[in-house]
């Protein structure tokens, strides 16, 4: 019986040490959980009505700046931005989808090459680039964010028959 005693004495000390520990504060577990976010990537890309079947993250991406691409460029074709500006072959578009789903495009220009009239190129586009499908935006941990990114726009010279 005095064995037992000393047993639970001993128990009983030694289980102390596991109560003084410090419990982490709201704040610290905070900081903990943002520096443990990678920032530069979302959870699920855009995506539009015809992509939302593919299950593989890298194959649903792959297949919205794909449509985005041919979207932009049928649009564009509609115009004479190829007749326009023969040696223009390729522009490269900025493309930001908000968290509302709302679209935006910029235009960006090589910086060392032709001058061109951006003004004028950059009205083309927001006459053009409207009426896009429903795009619905990237998720980073359950919330809908900001995300941009850069396509390249072949520009197709129209050949006369």
């Amino acid at each position: 019986m005095k064995q037992f005693f000393l047993f639970l004495v001993f128990l009983f000390f030694n289980s102390c040490q596991y109560i003084d520990k410090q419990v982490p504060t709201e704040k610290d577990l905070l900081k903990k959980e943002l520096k443990s976010i990678n920032w530069k990537e979302v959870d699920e890309y855009p995506t539009v009505v015809d992509c939302e079947k593919i299950t593989d993250k890298k194959l649903r991406q792959q297949c919205f700046f794909q449509i985005m691409s041919e979207l932009i460029q049928e649009k564009l074709d509609i115009d004479t931005l190829s007749i326009m500006y023969p040696e223009l072959d390729t522009i490269q578009v900025k493309v930001t989808v908000f968290p509302n789903a709302a679209l935006k495009f910029e235009p960006q220009f090589p910086k060392d090459s032709v001058s061109y009239d951006t003004i004028k190129i950059d009205s083309i586009l927001h006459a053009r680039l409207i009426d896009f499908p429903k795009v619905n935006p990237a998720i980073k941990r359950g919330i809908p964010v900001k995300t941009q990114f850069m396509l390249p726009v072949i520009l197709k010279a129209k050949k006369d028959k």
